[in-house]
């Protein structure tokens, strides 16, 4: 049976990953204890062990707008020397293929709608998370060069943004729907009238679920991919006003919503052009955007009221749900 090796496995995407690639391959999946990626030593260790016939690169430091703008020197320097440490390895003892997850964050700014991978290098990336954005194109392009120079097996996808079970749910450092939710849920147990969102809300996204992008990933491992990037997502953008109506139908919370100009919309536009994945994987996003939020939030609230029975008569809503933030961020911090 095919061996894989994914990393990052204990974090949100790592953990979707894992539970679908298991189905199909002997899968060792390895957090940040005790392997430090960050160490070329640790690296060399690690596929020297474990002698993957694939490695899956799903390890990242990441965060939302407000975590990229605080981090940007830790993003890019931990993304970068993961990604270069892991690489060069698998291209030293010539582990026979290589997946990087790369990420949307790497386009232009101002990118012409739907992205294509063509445009990749044709601008700066959107400044709020530049850095994180950057160091994974890098990533990509080591990747590019290590083909030509040594031959390495290498594929470069690109997903969207991605949510789904296992999410960080967290206000200061998560991705726009785990804190949506999260946001919603508060006002809910705060028996707030309202909720305050960043930016203007004429943003779009496109966004996939996490268990669309393991399929992507199981495709790639079974079928020769070139090493240029892949775009990996649904095709379909929507504006983040219509994401916090749908998000607040499903939760049943009905206060207004008030949007705050005074903080940044981030990039204006995000969808990607999918006609490659089509072409070169058989690739198509399955899960409606609908379907996976309900299922992003049965999966938080089941957490959430596990958490409620558990905890005596006497704790208060609002203490319940800090323990499930807490449960959420040190599960996830990988």
């Amino acid at each position: 049976m095919v061996r894989v090796l994914l990393t990052g496995a204990t974090g949100f995407v790592g953990k979707n990953v894992q539970q679908h690639l298991e189905q199909h391959f002997e899968v060792v999946g390895i957090g940040s204890e005790p392997w430090d990626l960050r160490s070329q030593a640790c690296c060399e260790s690690l596929i020297a062990e474990v002698s993957p016939d694939v490695v899956v690169h799903a390890a990242g430091t990441v965060g939302g707008i407000g975590a990229n703008r605080e981090n940007p020197g830790k993003f890019m320097y931990e993304n970068l020397i993961m990604g270069t440490n892991i690489i060069h390895e698998c291209m030293k003892q010539r582990t026979p293929k290589f997946i990087l997850l790369g990420t949307v964050c790497s386009y232009p700014k101002f990118t012409e709608v739907p992205f294509n991978e063509r445009d990749l290098w044709l601008g700066y990336p959107e400044e709020t998370n530049a850095p994180y954005g950057i160091a994974k194109k890098a990533l990509m392009k080591l990747v590019e060069t290590y083909h030509e120079q040594y031959g390495f097996n290498g594929v470069n996808l690109i997903p969207v943004n991605m949510y789904g079970p296992h999410d960080h749910f967290n206000l200061t450092s998560s991705h726009v729907i785990p804190a949506l939710i999260l946001k919603v849920r508060n006002a809910i147990l705060a028996g707030k009238k309202s909720i305050s969102i960043w930016g203007t809300g004429q943003a779009s996204r496109e966004f996939l679920y996490a268990a669309d992008l393991a399929r992507a990933i199981e495709l790639a491992i079974n079928t020769d991919v070139p090493c240029h990037p892949i775009n990996i997502g649904t095709g379909k953008e929507i504006q983040i006003k219509e994401l916090v109506s749908l998000v607040c139908e499903i939760m049943n919370f009905s206060g207004e919503i008030v949007y705050d100009t005074s903080k940044p919309d981030g990039q204006p536009r995000r969808c990607l052009d999918t006609k490659l994945a089509r072409d070169v994987l058989g690739f198509e996003a399955q899960t409606s955007l609908r379907e996976g939020l309900q299922a992003t939030i049965d999966w938080f609230m089941a957490i959430e009221n596990r958490l409620t029975t558990e905890k005596s008569s006497t704790t208060k809503p609002h203490e319940v749900h800090h323990q499930a933030e807490k449960l959420q961020h040190a599960s996830l911090a990988d």
